[in-house]
């Protein structure tokens, strides 16, 4: 890597010509947001949630000895040195189904057809599997038991069991999963569903979590048009509310799309109001470079300023020293203060963006501790034709594709920020430091994993 002098600043941090590092800007928005307050929710509303408390076992799990197959319930002496030749013939006294309650006792010579799941039955000491034995017809070796509504002297008889069986065979015993008292889940466990399962199983109907944020996604551009809809001259499809809206839920939140609003800053203003009664984050893309269209700027600068508008507005505009993305904005509107993230235009700007600082701040919102806000990242061995060019004083990120098992990372289309299939086909960043200006192959980079 080629490293020029890496350049000072001297502008005071309220100078708008200022560039602001990459981990400046993430700091400061880490520093607008907290933790959402936790609320109960029923169980598979917590999908996706925080827990917020230790969760104890209240009961061991299984809760009784029962059977691990469809079977006999025997006495181990009873089927010793049974084999086809000469089986052990028992008595079958009854059925044991999952969910029995008064059970059979199973005496000396005597065995009950048990079920998967039912509980093990008093005098049992093993379960012999169907396969086993002659499932009671008098023949050889059966596949499986007749269902009980079409035989129902199936319960009774004799059985031939072809094969011994040891003390607890099949026999998946009382608390082998947990224990009473054991703890279950601690706190700042993501909830899913394996974990859903597990608070189902000892009991727990609701749970004490932090909410999934509430995202409101909206471009802004008047040249903006629906998928679906047809174009007309000068204007393209509105693909950055689409691909942060899937980013935000990727991310743990309740994403709300907003559909394309026109470059007017009073349209802008009002649906923003509209949007702050569902709204935990606020995501706006466009408009926050210096054109003269540039509404979202010009529109929550107005609102910065005490101007009409919502109440409560601290939006701060600035320039980052990075690439893609340098225009950035952010800051808390309404009474609420909520958090606002004002990104860039351009599909890559956008979605880097995002990527650096929408989703660490919805993580924050989940509760989650900081080393788990950010995704996580590699050093991997650059794999490419030729070396790769980055600006002084900029940090780059450049579409990858990651190869884990060689630790290799190689670029995927250009730098332009308007390289929507590139993106579609990258599953990493390559960071490109500010003070290295050029990346030979065989160098190794940073690399943040989107997958």
């Amino acid at each position: 890597m080629s490293k020029p002098d890496a350049p000072q600043d001297p502008r005071p941090a309220g100078d708008p010509q200022r560039l602001w590092s990459v981990d400046e800007h993430l700091a400061d928005v880490l520093a607008t947001v907290r933790p959402l307050e936790p609320i109960e929710l029923q169980l598979l509303d917590a999908q996706g949630c925080v827990l917020v408390e230790d969760v104890t076992v209240p009961v061991a799990l299984p809760p009784f000895d029962n059977s691990s197959m469809d079977g006999y319930a025997v006495r181990t002496a009873d089927v010793q040195g049974a084999s086809e030749e000469f089986p052990a013939v028992l008595t079958v006294i009854g059925d044991v189904a999952a969910g029995s309650g008064e059970l059979p006792t199973v005496g000396p010579g005597q065995a009950a057809r048990i079920m998967t799941g039912a509980p093990l039955p008093p005098g049992a000491e093993a379960v012999v599997p169907v396969e086993w034995t002659d499932g009671g017809t008098g023949g050889g070796a059966a596949s499986g038991m007749t269902p009980a509504s079409e035989s129902p002297e199936g319960a009774e008889g004799e059985v031939r069991v072809h094969r011994a069986a040891e003390a607890r065979a099949h026999v998946r015993s009382r608390g082998s999963d947990v224990q009473a008292g054991d703890l279950a889940l601690a706190a700042g466990t993501v909830l899913g569903p394996p974990q859903i399962a597990l608070l189902a199983a000892i009991g727990r109907g609701t749970v004490r979590v932090r909410p999934r944020p509430r995202v409101v996604v909206m471009s802004t551009g008047s040249e903006l048009v629906q998928p679906g809809e047809a174009l007309t001259a000068g204007t393209i499809y509105d693909s950055n509310s689409f691909a942060l809206a899937a980013a935000a839920r990727d991310a743990g939140a309740i994403a709300y799309r907003v559909g394309a609003v026109a470059d007017d800053a009073d349209t802008l203003r009002s649906t923003i109001e509209d949007q702050l009664i569902r709204a935990d984050l606020l995501v706006t893309t466009g408009g926050v470079s210096v054109g003269a269209y540039d509404v979202v700027k010009e529109a929550l600068t107005d609102l910065s300023t005490g101007e009409e508008g919502v109440d409560g507005a601290g939006i701060d505009f600035r320039k980052l020293a990075m690439q893609p993305g340098k225009p950035q904005g952010f800051g808390t509107i309404g009474p609420d203060h909520t958090p606002l993230l004002a990104l860039p235009g351009n599909p890559v700007s956008s979605y880097v963006s995002f990527e650096l600082f929408v989703r660490p701040a919805i993580r924050a919102l989940m509760g989650l501790p900081a080393s788990e806000v950010s995704r996580p990242s590699v050093r991997a061995v650059l794999e490419a034709d030729k070396a790769i060019g980055s600006p002084a004083g900029r940090r780059q990120f450049l579409r990858g594709k990651y190869d884990a098992q060689s630790g290799t990372v190689s670029p995927v289309g250009g730098s332009g920020s308007h390289l929507i299939a590139a993106l579609a086909h990258a599953d990493s960043l390559m960071v490109v430091p500010e003070d290295v200006t050029s990346v030979e192959p065989g160098s190794e980079l940073e690399v943040v994993l989107l997958g």
